[in-house]
């Protein structure tokens, strides 16, 4: 098993998780009702996906 031979520094430890933060999702307009909803999944607003109607959505 591998052992490190020295201490890492808390800066150096810190700066190698630099890039580790999270980023938020992508929003996109529905190109059916035209609201935010995340790419790739369907609206929860409509229930469309790719053009036809997958869920059927609450009647508000």
């Amino acid at each position: 098993m591998a052992v490190p031979r020295n201490r890492s520094s808390n800066a150096r430890k810190n700066s190698r998780r630099a890039h580790h933060a999270k980023t938020p999702c992508n929003a996109s307009a529905c190109n059916n009702c035209g609201k935010k909803c995340i790419t790739h999944r369907v609206c929860p607003h409509c229930g469309f996906y790719d053009g036809r109607a997958v869920i059927h959505a609450k009647e508000e």
